[in-house]
C-alpha cells in the first residue's frame, strides 16, 4: 500500500516535467488566475473526472463534485460553489451531470434505512416521488434506473435555476445557461438532455421570482453610466 501511494508523487513529478516539457511557463499561467466559462457539478465517482469528459484543460471549468449530482439549496458546499461561479468567476455555463451506473441513484431506489446516508438520499427520493408514476410505469428496472438518473439531473437543474444569484446574473448578462447532461460510462458518450433553461425560469419565477427588481433595475442603470 505504501508503494502505491509513493507512486502518486512519482506521477507528479512526471506529470511536471511533461507539462514544463510542452510548454515551460505553464505553471507561471496556471498560478496567475483562473477564467473558466463552466461550472461542473458531477458525482464524486471515481470514473468520471470532468476535465477529462469535457476534454478541457486545468483552468477552463471550476468543479463541484458530491454523491449523485446533488444541489440541495441546504448544502452549503454546493450553494457556496454555484454563488461564487456565478457572481466572481463569472461562468457563462453551469452544468449538472450525471452517469448511468450511480450508486447513490441505486442507493435511492432501495427501501432501507442507510444511517448518515438518509438525509442525502431524501433529495433524490423526493425525485422518484414527483415522478413516482412514470418510473413505476417502466418494469425494466436497469431502465427505471437509468430514467431516475436523467430525472435527478433534470430536478437538479431546477434548483440551480431556483437560486438568486443565478437569476439575478442571467437578467443582467443572459448568462449563466444551465444545462443537465448524463454519461454513459459503457460508451463513453456525454449525452445533452436539452434542459430548456429559459422554460423553467419562466416558469418557476411564478414561485421563485428572487430577483429583486429594485435591485436589477439599479444594477442596469448603473452599467449604461459606464
Amino acid at each position: 500500500m505504501g508503494k502505491t501511494y509513493e507512486t502518486i508523487f512519482e506521477n507528479n513529478k512526471k506529470w511536471i516535467a511533461d507539462k514544463l516539457g510542452k510548454d515551460p511557463d505553464f505553471f507561471k499561467k496556471l498560478a496567475a488566475g483562473q477564467t473558466p466559462e463552466y461550472l461542473y457539478i458531477g458525482c464524486s465517482d471515481s470514473r468520471a473526472t470532468a476535465e477529462e469528459l469535457m476534454g478541457l484543460k486545468p483552468g477552463e471549468v471550476f468543479v463541484h463534485r458530491n454523491i449523485a449530482n446533488v444541489v440541495n439549496t441546504l448544502d452549503m458546499s454546493s450553494t457556496a460553489v454555484i454563488q461564487y461561479a456565478v457572481q466572481h468567476l463569472k461562468v457563462k455555463h453551469i452544468i449538472i451531470c450525471g452517469h448511468y451506473g450511480c450508486g447513490g441513484i441505486k442507493a435511492a431506489m432501495t427501501p432501507e434505512d442507510l444511517g448518515l446516508m438518509n438525509p442525502w438520499l431524501r433529495t433524490i427520493r423526493d425525485v422518484y416521488r414527483l415522478h413516482q408514476k412514470e418510473l413505476d410505469s417502466i418494469e425494466c428496472e436497469k431502465m427505471r434506473y437509468r430514467r431516475l438518473v436523467e430525472l435527478n439531473v433534470q430536478e437538479q437543474c431546477i434548483n440551480v435555476i431556483k437560486m438568486a444569484c443565478v437569476q439575478q446574473r442571467y437578467i443582467l448578462d443572459d448568462y449563466p445557461i444551465v444545462h443537465g447532461w448524463v454519461f454513459d460510462m459503457s460508451t463513453g458518450n456525454l449525452i445533452d438532455l436539452d434542459i430548456d433553461f429559459e422554460e423553467i425560469l419562466h416558469d418557476i419565477q411564478k414561485v421563485y421570482d428572487l430577483t429583486d427588481s429594485s435591485w436589477v433595475m439599479s444594477r442596469k442603470k448603473n452599467r449604461n453610466l459606464l
